[in-house]
C-alpha cells in the first residue's frame, strides 16, 4: 500500500535500522517496505511535526512514520499517507454528493432526479483498501405519468334531437421523470361526437418510456327535455317525429272520416316542457240532423266553414279550386277551417264534409239558407259566429284565401297565440 515508506522500530536498547533488520509485528505482513519507530514518553519522532497519516493513525496510534526518497525526506510538518479510491461514477438520472471527494473515509450519498427512485445502497465510503464500500445504485422510473381528464357537466339534447354534440380538449400527460410519453389513448367516443341520452363513461391513458401507465376516468350524462306525453284523439291519428315528447318534437293530428279536428292540428314540445297550441279532439259531425241550422250550430265558435258549390263535379272552376286547396290542409287546420262541398243540382246533388256525406235534402237546405245558387260556381266563407263573411264567384288561390281569413278580428287573436306557441305550417 505504501511502497516508498521506510519505518524503524525502537526498543529499550536497540535500533532496528541496520543490515538484517526486520519489521516487527503488526507491520511485518501488512507493510513489508516500511521502517517505523515507536515512541515513548521521552523519544523524538524523526523531526519536528512529523505524524502518522491515514490509515495508520487509527490502526496504529503509537507509531510515527516518515517517508524517504532518493533526494528528500518527508519529515516536515503535515506529512501524511494519501489513500484514494477510484473516481465514483454517477448513477444515470441521478448523482452523488461526497464529503471528501475520492479520498479515504469520504462518504458519498447518492440521489436521483425527480420522478426516479433509488435502488441499491444509498451511501458508499472510500475504504483503506482503495475500494468503495458498495456498488453504484441505479435510478429507476417507477412513478406513473399524470393525466387529468376533463370535467364535463350534464349536457342537454339539442332541439328536435335525442343527442347532444359534446366537445372538450384532449388532456396532455405529464411525466415527472424524463418527460417522454406515448400518445394519449381514449377509451370511448372522441370529442365533437353526438352522444345519445344516458350516462357515458370514458377514460384516457398514457405510458412513459419505462412502461408506467397513467390513467384517468370521466363521465358524461346527456339529458333530453321532455313534455308530458300526448295521445291521439278519439277517432283520429297522431304522428310525431323524434321521440314524440322530446323538446322540439312536433306531432300532427288527423281525424277519421266523418269527424272534424277540433283544437290544434299540430303541436310542438317547447323549451319550458309545455306543448304549443291547444288540446286536440276529433269533432263528431252529425249529418243526420233535420235542418241546415242544426248542422251549422255544431261549428258555432269552434270552426270556420268554407262552402264550395258547383253545378257538376266536372265544373272547371270547382276542379281548379279543389286543386288549389289540395296541399293547403295545414293552413286550413291552422285557421280552423272546415271545407263543405255542395255539388250537383237537386235531387241529384251531393253534399260532403271530408268523408262524411250529407243527405240531398240537407244539402239543399244549406244552399237555401245561405242563398247559394245551384247552377253556378260560388264559394262562401262563414265565420265562427255563423256570419257570412266573404263570397267568391270564381276560384282563388290558397294564399288569397288565407290572407282574407287572417283579416278577421278573432283570427288576429288566434295568430298571436299561435305565434307565441311556435305553431306554424312547414313551407
Amino acid at each position: 500500500m505504501f511502497p516508498s515508506w521506510r519505518c524503524t522500530r525502537t526498543g529499550a536498547a536497540q535500533t532496528v535500522n541496520g543490515a538484517g533488520s526486520h519489521i516487527a509485528d503488526p507491520l511485518d505482513s501488512m507493510f513489508p517496505s516500511w521502517r517505523c519507530t515507536r515512541t515513548g514518553a521521552a523519544q523524538t519522532v524523526n523531526g519536528a511535526g512529523s505524524h502518522i497519516a491515514d490509515p495508520l493513525d487509527s490502526m496504529f496510534p503509537s507509531w510515527r512514520c516518515t517517508r524517504t526518497g532518493a533526494a528528500q525526506t518527508v519529515n516536515g510538518a503535515g506529512s501524511h499517507i494519501a489513500v484514494r479510491c477510484p473516481k465514483l461514477d454517477m448513477p444515470i438520472n441521478g448523482g452523488h454528493k461526497c464529503s471528501d471527494g475520492s479520498y479515504f473515509n469520504s462518504r458519498c450519498e447518492f440521489f436521483c432526479a425527480p420522478g426516479f427512485t433509488l435502488k441499491g445502497q444509498k451511501t458508499a465510503t472510500c475504504q483503506y483498501n482503495k475500494m468503495w464500500s458498495s456498488a453504484i445504485p441505479t435510478c429507476t422510473d417507477v412513478d406513473p405519468p399524470k393525466i387529468k381528464c376533463p370535467d364535463l357537466k350534464d349536457k342537454w339534447a339539442e332541439p328536435g334531437k335525442l343527442t347532444a354534440r359534446v366537445t372538450w380538449d384532449t388532456p396532455e400527460g405529464v411525466d415527472t421523470a424524463d418527460g417522454i410519453l406515448t400518445d394519449v389513448i381514449l377509451k370511448g367516443k372522441p370529442p365533437k361526437s353526438d352522444f345519445p341520452e344516458g350516462l357515458h363513461k370514458m377514460s384516457y391513458s398514457v405510458l412513459d418510456r419505462a412502461g408506467n401507465k397513467g390513467s384517468c376516468r370521466f363521465s358524461l350524462r346527456v339529458r333530453v327535455r321532455r313534455c308530458s306525453p300526448l295521445f291521439p284523439p278519439d277517432n283520429g291519428y297522431m304522428k310525431c317525429d323524434g321521440d314524440g315528447d322530446n323538446y322540439g318534437a312536433s306531432c300532427q293530428f288527423t281525424c277519421t272520416g266523418g269527424f272534424e279536428l277540433q283544437g290544434s292540428s299540430a303541436r310542438v314540445c317547447q323549451y319550458g316542457l309545455t306543448w304549443s297550441g291547444s288540446d286536440t279532439t276529433s269533432m263528431n259531425i252529425n249529418v243526420g240532423v233535420r235542418s241546415a241550422a242544426a248542422l251549422l250550430d255544431q261549428f258555432y265558435e269552434k270552426r270556420r266553414l268554407l262552402i264550395i258549390s258547383a253545378p257538376t263535379a266536372s265544373n272547371h272552376n270547382y276542379r281548379f279550386q279543389m286543386t288549389n286547396l289540395q296541399h293547403a290542409q295545414c293552413g286550413l287546420d291552422l285557421r280552423h277551417v272546415t271545407v263543405v262541398e255542395l255539388v250537383g243540382i237537386y235531387p241529384s246533388q251531393v253534399g260532403r264534409i271530408r268523408h262524411r256525406l250529407l243527405p240531398p235534402g240537407l244539402a239543399l237546405q244549406l244552399r237555401l239558407l245561405l242563398r247559394i245558387p245551384q247552377r253556378s260556381f260560388q264559394m262562401v266563407i262563414v265565420d265562427k259566429q255563423g256570419i257570412d263573411k266573404q263570397r267568391y264567384p270564381f276560384p282563388i288561390t290558397a294564399a288569397e284565401l288565407f290572407t282574407t281569413i287572417d283579416t278577421f278580428p278573432l283570427r288576429k287573436d288566434e295568430m298571436l297565440v299561435q305565434q307565441e306557441a311556435g305553431q306554424a305550417c312547414q313551407s
